[in-house]
């Protein structure tokens, strides 16, 4: 074992001071995405789907037809990192792209039954992964919560 971390007054500090990380903010949400990450990636290892490949089978089980724009502009993501996704969906049949009958620029997309199966899991699996995550608080702080975290990513 090393030896116990050193004050400025070289007294001992107890294991997991974190000093002045302690307030740090920013600090403390990278550790708990560190640790949602971890758990969602053991919830989710038998599907081999990545959460943005989830997100993009939800958002468009639930608006069929979206465009591929829009999509990445709802999940924040650059078109090419769109575009991979989708490809990769649709490599796994689990999407399809069609061309826009409102827009003939613009690709329309939906789930196969492959991609309708697929989600079904995946929800499957983020009930589970949500439950672990929400029994950390009562119901009032896990909605404060989500209230304060998209104060940070709108």
């Amino acid at each position: 074992m090393g030896a116990p971390a050193l004050t400025d007054d070289k007294a001992p500090r107890p294991p997991g001071d974190l000093g002045g990380l302690e307030g740090i903010i920013g600090f403390h949400i990278r550790l708990a995405h560190g640790a949602v990450y971890r758990h969602f990636t053991e919830t989710f290892a038998d599907l081999d789907l990545t959460q943005k490949q989830v997100s993009a089978l939800w958002l468009v089980s639930e608006f069929p037809g979206i465009s591929q724009i829009e999509l990445g502009r709802r999940l924040r993501m650059d078109r090419a990192t769109t575009m991979t996704i989708v490809n990769r969906l649709q490599a796994r049949a689990f999407m399809r792209r069609e061309r826009s009958t409102s827009d003939a620029r613009k690709q329309a997309l939906y789930l196969t039954d492959g991609g309708v199966e697929a989600l079904a899991k995946a929800r499957r699996c983020i009930a589970q992964h949500e439950a672990w995550l929400k029994a950390r608080f009562t119901a009032g702080e896990a909605e404060k919560l989500v209230e304060m975290l998209a104060r940070i990513h709108e």
